[in-house]
């Protein structure tokens, strides 16, 4: 957990809007990569590796806040 505590908001943020979002034209690749694992077509080892990439900034996002969300809780 402190891990998760020394990064700083900003630098979380900015991740997963920069990298988390990247290329943003002409849809960002984390919206394609969903939308294939939804309908099944997520298969190639390289497409699940872009997946993973660009999920994991909002994931680090996602984990500061559940962690915010505990300790005020």
């Amino acid at each position: 957990m402190a891990f998760l505590d020394s990064i700083p908001w900003w630098a979380a943020l900015a991740a997963a809007l920069t990298l988390g979002l990247a290329p943003f034209t002409p849809e960002p690749h984390i919206v394609e990569k969903l939308r294939m694992l939804f309908t099944g077509t997520l298969t190639r080892p390289l497409d699940m590796f872009d997946l993973a990439l660009h999920a994991a900034p909002w994931l680090l996002f996602v984990a500061k806040l559940a962690r915010m969300a505990v300790s005020r809780g």
